[in-house]
């Protein structure tokens, strides 16, 4: 007998310490930054907020409301326009930028935000936060904290922020794939500058492209658009809050309204949580978004379509245009192939093959089922590349040689510098939300000197600026060669 308990004590040790140490290294191992602070979802399952799974007669949004609400902020942004009058007698006998006076415009705005990690990281729309000089953060409690830019994505119009301090309470992100149409959501924010308020609609249709980012893009930013619609009252200010579904958890971003008016007239757009995801994490872990691209143009397929290329039907998406050298080519793919699926999911219009792929890194594999002009039904394996050709991630340390502030750079060509008469100087390629945005740099602009030293090469100018931690005054070229001067601190 006692042989026997001793064998069933060490059998119950042999299968308890895998088990432990099974737990304990998933409890604390995490790939990457976002990984380990995004905890919304740990810290809800530890709550064992109790929902049944039965289906009520009437929704009761009372759990879900109370459970969202704390995790919703109110953001405030301070906008400075600052502009800088020469003065060329004190130039002329102490340099350049010496006498001159600065100009400044003061505006403010607001919108929403949502906390999705207890270390203070919040999840908002680019929009709200877009030409902000300072960002405040206020807790449905009613304090407040200045925020830190972390990245914007102008894309998909999703931007993510940082706030000093922990014990922040995170959402639960939930599975926006699995959002049905008629189902209930709520929609939680801060219409009107009014803190914490929640309403109630259904899911109206998904996978909605209304031309929105079109407008408010720059034009070398291809949006990204699949937005989730509901009838859930939103209103200015609500722009970066959440949209979440009956357990509470977080299932879009609210971000526009449909409305002749600007204010709710029905109609209101959310961004899936899934693509939010995707692009808040490479916001946290590399500052600038990693986007697969499949190398194709592509429309939706409507009776003119179908009828002009014999096709079978109007499912799938259209492949107008097959880029050379890009994912889509090295595939096998063909102008004229409709797509029908990207993995198991099906895709029927232009905004869900987006909103697929805008989920994926370079260097992930893609299964596509296509139809081919023939009318045969084929499966294609495919590796995303980024807009360079590559299929590797970039590294954190490559980003930073050529990122600061919210702009990406390159080098001046021999033929730009002949025609502006300077041997040196770094043109700004693309401009995100950031500070050099919010004092009115523009895409295309040269920078010549910082603090009256000569820049070169993008890797000088981006190591000082991403290490400057005091004043900075920059010499700027305009596109048709006139100097200007901007200053700003840090």
């Amino acid at each position: 007998m006692k042989n026997n308990f001793k064998l069933f004590g060490l059998g119950l040790l042999g299968g308890m310490l895998p088990l432990g140490a099974f737990l304990m290294f998933n409890a604390t191992s995490y790939s990457s930054l976002s990984d380990e602070v995004i905890d919304g979802n740990r810290l809800y399952n530890a709550r064992a907020v109790n929902f049944d799974g039965t289906n009520p007669i009437a929704p009761d949004f009372i759990a879900a409301s109370e459970s969202s609400i704390n995790s919703v902020v109110h953001v405030t942004t301070k906008v400075v326009k600052t502009s800088f009058q020469r003065d060329p007698f004190q130039e002329f006998f102490y340099g350049p930028g010496a006498g001159g006076q600065e100009y400044k415009q003061y505006g403010a705005g607001s919108g929403s935000g949502v906390i999705i990690s207890s270390e203070g990281y919040i999840v908002t729309n680019n929009h709200v936060i877009e030409d902000a000089s300072e960002i405040e953060v206020i807790l449905n409690d009613n304090t407040k904290y200045t925020a830190k830019l972390v990245g914007a994505d102008p894309s998909t119009d999703i931007a993510v922020l940082k706030i000093e301090g922990a014990g922040f309470q995170p959402i639960p992100i939930g599975n926006s794939d699995d959002l049905r149409i008629g189902e209930w959501v709520l929609a939680v924010g801060n219409p009107f500058n009014l803190t914490s308020t929640v309403t109630a609609g259904i899911v109206s249709a998904k996978a909605r492209n209304i031309n929105l980012l079109s407008d408010r893009t720059q034009q070398n930013v291809v949006p990204i658009e699949s937005f989730i619609q509901t009838d859930a009252a939103v209103n200015p200010g609500n722009s970066g809050g959440a949209l979440v579904n009956t357990k509470g958890e977080l299932v879009g971003l609210n971000t526009a309204i449909a409305s002749q008016t600007g204010s709710y007239s029905g109609y209101s757009f959310a961004i899936p949580v899934n693509l939010v995801q995707k692009v808040m994490r490479d916001l946290i872990d590399y500052g600038i978004v990693q986007r697969g691209f499949l190398g194709v143009q592509i429309a939706d397929i409507n009776q003119e379509i179908k009828e002009k290329n014999s096709l079978s039907s109007i499912k799938g998406v259209f492949i107008s245009e097959v880029t050379d050298g890009g994912s889509a080519e090295k595939a096998g793919l063909k102008t004229g192939d409709v797509i029908l699926k990207i993995g198991t999911r099906e895709v029927n219009s232009v905004a869900e093959l987006q909103e697929e792929i805008g989920k994926r890194r370079p260097g992930d594999k893609v299964s596509l089922t296509i139809q081919t002009k023939g009318g045969d039904e084929e499966i294609k394996e495919l590796i995303l590349r980024n807009q360079d050709g590559e299929t590797s991630l970039i590294s954190k340390e490559e980003i930073a040689k050529n990122y600061a502030l919210g702009a990406t750079f390159i080098e001046l060509s021999s033929k730009e510098k002949k025609e502006l008469n300077i041997t040196y100087g770094v043109k700004i390629e693309t401009l995100n939300a950031g500070k050099l945005k919010s004092i009115g740099i523009q895409p295309g602009m040269i920078i010549t000197k910082i603090n009256n030293e000569q820049i070169d090469t993008v890797e000088k100018l981006t190591s000082k600026l991403n290490g400057a931690n005091k004043g900075i005054l920059l010499e700027v070229l305009s596109a048709s060669g006139k100097k200007n001067y901007y200053g700003f601190g840090l």
